[in-house]
């Protein structure tokens, strides 16, 4: 499979009120990495719109203006499907190691959503290194990407 990516990144964070914990953990320690990092909350456990999250953590992403984003809600399920509604956003849900290493090695994703309610913060801490440090391994899989986005565009 490909290599593994050895950089510091521009990465946007949001969550929602059932996330805002999992996710300031994970700003936290992505700003310690050296990362710079864009959180647009929420910061508080009052009920929010999961949905707003999503679309401005995928709107960072799709204008380049971030390398990647990462998404936390209750489950991540919200956050995947919403983020996905923004053209240029492959986001994925994170469940374990091996499915975010596949999610960058054959489907180039560019956000990342976790589930909180399903994570202990030492399980998202590995699924987020993994996700930042695969690269995507092209061939086969650029063609398939390339289809996706045709989706996007019609």
């Amino acid at each position: 499979m490909g290599g593994k990516i050895k950089f510091l990144m521009k990465i946007s964070l949001g969550a929602d009120h059932a996330g805002y914990v999992l996710k300031d953990h994970l700003r936290d320690a992505l700003i310690k990495a050296g990362h710079i990092v864009t959180d647009h909350g929420t910061g508080g456990p009052e009920s929010v719109d999961y949905p707003d999250f999503a679309a401005a953590v995928g709107r960072d992403v799709a204008s380049g203006a971030v390398d990647r984003g990462i998404l936390v809600c209750g489950s991540g399920v919200g956050m995947s499907i919403a983020a996905n509604k923004i053209n240029g956003v492959r986001a994925a849900l994170g469940v374990n190691p091996d499915e975010v290493a596949l999610t960058r090695h054959h489907n180039d994703a560019n956000v990342l959503t976790l589930g909180a309610r399903f994570l202990e913060t030492s399980q998202a801490d590995e699924l987020v290194r993994i996700f930042l440090e695969t690269a995507f391994d092209g061939g086969r899989h650029e063609r398939r990407v390339e289809k996706i986005s045709q989706l996007e565009r019609k």
